[in-house]
C-alpha cells in the first residue's frame, strides 16, 4: 500500500508542477496578482509530496521490501542500515527522487524567503522552476518509476554496488545535487528576468545569494567523491578527469565565473547580458551532466547502468530546456541596457579577466568530455578513442595559471579605474616571500620536477594575496591595535568569506603540487616481518589475517610505519569479497599527515607465501581536502552577511506620497 502512496504522491506533484508552471506565468504577464499568488502555496504542496515519495521509498529500503523493484535491484537484507539508506539514491529511479526533492525545496525556500522579491519576478521564477520539476516528474513516471512492484516478491534483494558501500559516497551524492540543482535557481531567475526584460543591482543581489548557496555545496561534493576516488578505488589518486568528475566540475567552473560577474552587475550595473548566459549555461551543464550519468553514451566508474530510451527521453528534456532559455536570451537579451563603463585597469576587469579565463577552462574539459562520444559517433562505434590527463594537463592547466596570479591582484583593484603599480607595490612583500618559498623548494627538491617550485610558490602567492588585502583594509601595523580590530568588525562579512575561499584556492594548490610532484610509490611483495622504505618512512609488514565484515568476508594486512625508529601509525589495509552482488575491492588503509600521507594497499597471497603490497608517501595530499573546506567555509561565511540575508532593500516612501496598492517600489544598488 505504501508504494502506492508514494507514487500517487508523484502523480500530485506532477500536477502541481503543471498548475505552478503555468498559471502563475500567466498572471505575471496580463497582472494578475490572483494567478500569481498560486505559485506560493503550489511550490509548498509539490515539495510536500515529493518529500512524501522520498519517505516512502526510504521506507522501502529500510524494512527490505522486496516488493519493490528498485529495492530489489539495489538493496539486500544484510547490508548495515547506513548503505540500506544510502542505497535510497544509489541508483537511477532513488536518485531522481532526490532530484527532484531538492529541486522543490530550493522552489519552497524561494516561496518562503522571497517575500521581498516583486510580485511578478518572484511568480515567474517559481513558473519557470516548476517547469523544470514537471519535466523531471513526466521522465521518472513514465520511464524511471521508483515504485514498480515485483510479483512475487523474491526472498531478498540483489544488493547495492560494494563500491558504492562507503559512508563518504553515502553523503557524497546528496551534497553533489543540492549543488547541481541549486544552480537551477540562478537559471529560473535568468530566465524570469529575460521574460520580464529587466535586470539591475537588485536582480544581482538576489540571485547571488542562491548561487553561492549552490557554489558551496557543489563544491563540498566534489571533493568528498574525490576523497572516496582516492581512497577507496585504491589507484593512490584522487582526480582523474573521468568523464562523470568532469561533469560535476564544469558547473563549477562556470558557478565559480557567475559568483563573479553577478558582482559586477550588482556594484557597477554592467555585464548583464553575460551574467545572464551564465546563470543559464551553468544549469545546462548540470543538466549534461544528468544526461551523462544516465544515459549510457560515456563509460564511467560513477555512472548509473540504464538503458539508451532513458537517456534520449533526457536529451529531449536537456534540448527543450537549454534550446528554449537561449532562444529566449537570443530575443530578449539584446533589448537590455549597457552598464556603467570601466577602465581595462580596474576590478571590473579583472571580474572579466576571471571570467574569460573560467569560461574558456570549461569549454576544454566539455570538448575532452564529449570528444569520445562525438569520435564513436562518426565511426560506427569501430574506434574507441579516450581523452586522458595529458590533454587536461595541456589545455587547462595553462589557462589556470594567469588566472591564479590575478586572484591576489583584482581584489586589490578600485572599481572602475584601478591603480596597478600602487596594488603590486602593495603586494611586494607577498611577492617576495612565495618567490623565497618556491627558491628554498627548488634548492631543497634539487634534481626534482622545477615546475613543482613554481606551482609552491603560487599556492604561497594565493594565500599571501588575501593576508596582504586584509592587512591593508584593516590597517594592522599602521593603527593602533585596537584600532585595526575595528576596522576588522566592520568588514563585511562577504569579504571575510572572499579572503578565506582564495586562501583556501591556495593550499589547494599546495597539495596538488605536493602530491603530484614528490609522491613516492612501491609495488613489492612482502613477506611477514620484512621492511620496505617508502618517502623516508619504513613500512613493516606484520601479517595478515582473515576477518568477517557484516556482508563481506576480507584479507586484512597489518603494517607498522616508522621514522628514525619511532612508530608513526599502524596500518589495516583490507582486501574485500563480496557475496551479493558479487566483486571483489580493495580498501585502502591510510594515515594523514601534515607532511604527507601514509598509504598502503594489500593484494593476493602469492605462491611463495608473500603477500603482493602497494606502498605510497604522498606529500601535502589533505591540504587539497583541507584548501576544499576552506572554499566552502569561505562561501558560508558570505552567505551569512547581512546584505545577503534581507536581499534588497526597498526605497524608502516619502511621508509626503502614497503607494499605489500593489505597485512595487525599485530597491536602489547599495
Amino acid at each position: 500500500m505504501l508504494p502506492e502512496i508514494g507514487n500517487f504522491a508523484l502523480v500530485l506533484a506532477l500536477v502541481l508542477a503543471i498548475i505552478q508552471g503555468s498559471l502563475p506565468m500567466i498572471g505575471a504577464q496580463i497582472g494578475n496578482r490572483q494567478l500569481m499568488a498560486v505559485a506560493e502555496p503550489a511550490a509548498f504542496g509539490q515539495f510536500l509530496f515529493v518529500a512524501i515519495a522520498f519517505a516512502v521509498l526510504t521506507h522501502a529500503f529500510v524494512v527490505s521490501d522486496f516488493s519493490v523493484l528498485t529495492v530489489v535491484a539495489n538493496s539486500h537484507s544484510a547490508k548495515p542500515m547506513l548503505y540500506k539508506i544510502s542505497g535510497v539514491w544509489g541508483n537511477h529511479e532513488g536518485s531522481l527522487v532526490l532530484w527532484v526533492l531538492i529541486l522543490t525545496l530550493f522552489g519552497a525556500a524561494v516561496a518562503l524567503f522571497g517575500r521581498n522579491l516583486p510580485t511578478s519576478l518572484r511568480a515567474r521564477v517559481l513558473s519557470v522552476q516548476a517547469m523544470i520539476a514537471a519535466g523531471f516528474l513526466l521522465f521518472m513516471l513514465l520511464t524511471s518509476n521508483p515504485f514498480l512492484r515485483v510479483i512475487p516478491p523474491p526472498p531478498d534483494g540483489n544488493g547495492l554496488n560494494p563500491l558504492l558501500q562507503d559512508p563518504g559516497l553515502a553523503f557524497h551524492p546528496p551534497f553533489l545535487y543540492l549543488g547541481y540543482v541549486g544552480f537551477s535557481m540562478a537559471f529560473s531567475f535568468a530566465v524570469a528576468a529575460l521574460i520580464e526584460g529587466r535586470v539591475d543591482p537588485a536582480w544581482a543581489r538576489w540571485v547571488r545569494p542562491w548561487t553561492l548557496a549552490a557554489w558551496c555545496f557543489l563544491t563540498i561534493g566534489i571533493a568528498m567523491g574525490s576523497w572516496w576516488a582516492y581512497y577507496e578505488l585504491g589507484w593512490g589518486g584522487w582526480w582523474f578527469w573521468d568523464p562523470v568528475e568532469n561533469a560535476s566540475f564544469m558547473p563549477w567552473l562556470l558557478g565559480t565565473a557567475l559568483l563573479h560577474s553577478a558582482i559586477v552587475v550588482e556594484k557597477r550595473d554592467a555585464l548583464k547580458s553575460w551574467t545572464l548566459l551564465l546563470a543559464i549555461l551553468t544549469f545546462s551543464l548540470s543538466l549534461l551532466g544528468t544526461f551523462i550519468v544516465r544515459s549510457g553514451v560515456l563509460t564511467s566508474v560513477h555512472a548509473f547502468a540504464t538503458d539508451p530510451s532513458r537517456g534520449v527521453f533526457i536529451l529531449a528534456l536537456l534540448i527543450v530546456a537549454i534550446g528554449g532559455s537561449l532562444t529566449l536570451f537570443a530575443i530578449r537579451a539584446p533589448a537590455l541596457k549597457g552598464g556603467g563603463l570601466f577602465s581595462p585597469i580596474s576590478r571590473e576587469a579583472a571580474l572579466v579577466l576571471n571570467n574569460w579565463l573560467l569560461a574558456t577552462a570549461c569549454a576544454t574539459v566539455l570538448l575532452g568530455t564529449l570528444y569520445p562520444l562525438f569520435m564513436d559517433a562518426l565511426s560506427g562505434g569501430e574506434d574507441k578513442v579516450t581523452v586522458g590527463p595529458p590533454y587536461y594537463n595541456a589545455t587547462f592547466v595553462p589557462l589556470m595559471i594567469p588566472l591564479l596570479i590575478a586572484m591576489s591582484i583584482g581584489p586589490l583593484l578600485a572599481w572602475k579605474r584601478g591603480d596597478l603599480p600602487g596594488v603590486l607595490q602593495r603586494l611586494k612583500f607577498a611577492a617576495i616571500i612565495s618567490a623565497l618559498i618556491g627558491l628554498a623548494t627548488l634548492y631543497l627538491s634539487w634534481g626534482g620536477p622545477v615546475l613543482a617550485a613554481f606551482g609552491i610558490a603560487l599556492g604561497a602567492w594565493l594565500i599571501l594575496g588575501p593576508v596582504t588585502d586584509a592587512v591593508e583594509r584593516t590597517k594592522l601595523f599602521r593603527a593602533p591595535l585596537a584600532q585595526s580590530w575595528a576596522r576588522a568588525r566592520g568588514l563585511p562579512r562577504a569579504s571575510w568569506g572572499a579572503m578565506m575561499a582564495h586562501a583556501g584556492m591556495g593550499v589547494l594548490v599546495l597539495g596538488i603540487t605536493g602530491s603530484t610532484a614528490w609522491t613516492e610509490e612501491k609495488i613489492t611483495v612482502m613477506r611477514q616481518g620484512e621492511t620496505v622504505t617508502v618517502g623516508g618512512y619504513d613500512y613493516r609488514f606484520e601479517g595478515a589475517e582473515q576477518v568477517a565484515g557484516p556482508n563481506y568476508s576480507a584479507i586484512r594486512g597489518h603494517f607498522s610505519a616508522s621514522r628514525d625508529g619511532r612508530e608513526i601509525a599502524t596500518l589495516a589495509p583490507e582486501a574485500r569479497s563480496y557475496p551479493t552482488p558479487p566483486m571483489d575491492t580493495t580498501e585502502a588503509a591510510i594515515h594523514p599527515r601534515l607532511s604527507g600521507d601514509l598509504f598502503a594497499v594489500i593484494g593476493e597471497r602469492q605462491a611463495d607465501g608473500g603477500w603482493a603490497a602497494r606502498l605510497y608517501f604522498r606529500p601535502f595530499l589533505s591540504w587539497i581536502w583541507v584548501g576544499c573546506i576552506l572554499m566552502t567555509l569561505g562561501g558560508v561565511i558570505s552567505l551569512t552577511d547581512r546584505r545577503h540575508r534581507v536581499g534588497a532593500p526597498r526605497r524608502a516612501i516619502p511621508k509626503n506620497r502614497t503607494q499605489k496598492p500593489g505597485a512595487s517600489q525599485p530597491a536602489p544598488a547599495e
